[in-house]
């Protein structure tokens, strides 16, 4: 029997063995009441898997479970629910065909008589977005929403909650502007004094160190350290996670980029706004063969509709494009692929992976016709050029033909590269490649971007990040409420040019969001 009043829950010794790997191994962690709870650790540290058994998603293989002086065990997440328990998904759990409205009260729905009462949730959800200060009306489809204000939503699910006692945040906010993040931070401040308790996953130390009260770190499935956040550092918290201080430094050069030939030229891009005005407005700009260009802006700001552009999923754009010397009419994606254009979405669930095919399957999966012949596939052919990119990505994986969603979060988004890379691209779009990934596994793939490179390889990086930004581009264009505001090279790459840049196309001081 474990009593202790000042923490809600205990886990003690939590295994969770899944085929081919132990994620969990005799974890023990106390959730402290009216607390910030910081969870950390590399990919595949066993955060997720910890949080989901605590929310009823998982259910431990070994160990227990105790909240209020009583054994508790959830075998579902109603039975979580009703212990006051909810959790914001790192993956967005959303129905994209569904509104604003029935998202927030799915599972907490109030009826009128025989009828649901949608007049009333119609208003709960647009008081609760006022408060997240995302006054989007009710009505609007979920999936006709950016991935910021699903984020949003996703929040506002669980805030409706009346007997809320403990909300897991498991990355909140990977998708959110710094705007959006100063919002969701005074929430969980309005939540603590409620007495509600916080249990916060995030790969931003930055923002643990401003908001986490006690730091639990994790390696490979088993507790390493835990300790006050008044009491530590962000270099003990990096030594402990990754067993080494990893800083980002920037890549020495090989390639004389300023005698590079130009690989790609966009002149004078133009994207309608559906209701009017403009998602990109007048874009121009150049990549060169072998760089790293960065682009970088708030949400909103139309770096991931450039990406887009150049796929081939917007074919009502116009302006020009220029790739190899010569004019380029962008028809569709698999045309884009076959020019030699490869992208890695910012949303890898719905657009990077294929949830019901294993790990092999979603790398090979754009690149499938080098290895068929007729009708046939040459699996022998296909094996070796996955394991090949799971040797080159460093990816945590057990055996490639488990089920993708196996995979930690960022196992998982160095899949979705591997797959982009598979098609031997001559140009790789990257949008917020480093999103959900840990210290170390960042720097893994900042290496390979500058490897890629340094062999020729051109790659246009989107970022929201400013170190990152900074450590990997060489070049760097920002982007403001669709226009071009800046661009900057060397010297001139500093964090006040950058954030300067990306406030001044928005002429309101409002948030680009």
């Amino acid at each position: 029997m474990f009593d202790d009043p000042n923490v809600v829950l205990h886990c003690e010794k939590i295994d969770k063995i899944y085929p081919g790997t132990k994620a969990l191994d005799g974890v023990s962690f106390d959730l402290l009441k009216g607390k910030v709870n910081v969870l950390i650790g590399e990919n595949g540290a066993g955060k997720s898997t910890l949080m989901k058994m605590i929310a009823g998603i998982e259910q431990p293989s070994a160990g227990k479970m105790y909240m209020g002086g009583e054994e508790v065990f959830f075998k579902d997440t109603n039975a979580a629910r009703a212990r006051g328990i909810g959790i914001i998904h790192q993956e967005l759990s959303l129905f994209p065909n569904l509104t604003v409205y029935q998202n927030i009260f799915m599972c907490h729905e109030k009826k009128k008589g025989l009828f649901l009462n949608d007049k009333h949730h119609i208003e709960g959800a647009r008081k609760i977005m006022e408060r997240l200060e995302h006054e989007i009306p009710p009505e609007t489809l979920v999936g006709d929403l950016r991935v910021g204000q699903q984020q949003m939503v996703e929040i506002a699910r669980n805030l409706i909650q009346d007997d809320l006692k403990v909300l897991i945040m498991d990355e909140p906010t990977s998708s959110l502007s710094a705007a959006e993040v100063k919002v969701l931070f005074k929430i969980m401040r309005e939540l603590l004094e409620q007495g509600i308790s916080i249990v916060y996953i995030s790969h931003r130390l930055e923002e643990i160190m401003e908001i986490g009260d006690h730091v639990t770190i994790l390696r490979d499935g088993k507790y390493v350290a835990d300790a006050d956040v008044k009491d530590i550092t962000l270099s003990w918290i990096v030594e402990n996670m990754v067993g080494k201080n990893t800083q980002y430094h920037r890549f020495e050069r090989s390639i004389d980029l300023d005698h590079a030939e130009k690989i790609l030229e966009v002149k004078d891009l133009y994207l309608p706004k559906k209701g009017g005005g403009w998602l990109l407005d007048n874009v121009s700009l150049y990549l060169k063969k072998g760089e790293v260009l960065g682009i970088y802006g708030l949400l909103g700001a139309g770096r991931s509709e450039l990406f887009e552009c150049l796929m081939g999923m917007h074919p009502e754009h116009t302006g020009q494009v220029i790739y190899q010397g010569k004019e380029l009419r962008i028809r569709d994606i698999a045309s884009q692929i076959k020019n030699g254009f490869a992208l890695v979405p910012e949303d890898r669930q719905r657009q990077g992976l294929i949830q019901s095919l294993d790990i092999c399957k979603n790398a090979s999966i754009a690149s499938l016709k080098k290895y068929t012949s007729g009708p046939f596939c040459n699996e022998a052919k296909e094996n070796r050029a996955v394991d090949a990119e799971i040797k080159e990505l460093h990816i945590k994986v057990a055996d490639k033909h488990l089920p993708i969603l196996s995979l930690s979060g960022g196992n998982q988004q160095k899949v979705v590269i591997s797959k982009g890379l598979l098609t031997e691209p001559t140009v790789l779009l990257m949008d917020e490649p480093s999103r959900g990934i840990d210290i170390g596994a960042k720097t893994e793939v900042f290496e390979i971007i500058h490897e890629l490179s340094e062999q020729g390889l051109s790659i246009i990086v989107i970022s929201s990040e400013l170190k990152e930004i900074m450590a990997i581009a060489d070049r760097i264009y920002v982007l403001s409420n669709g226009k071009l505001t800046g661009e900057l090279r060397g010297e001139t790459i500093t964090e006040d040019n950058l954030v300067r840049a990306s406030y001044a196309g928005l002429g309101t001081g409002k948030s680009a969001s």
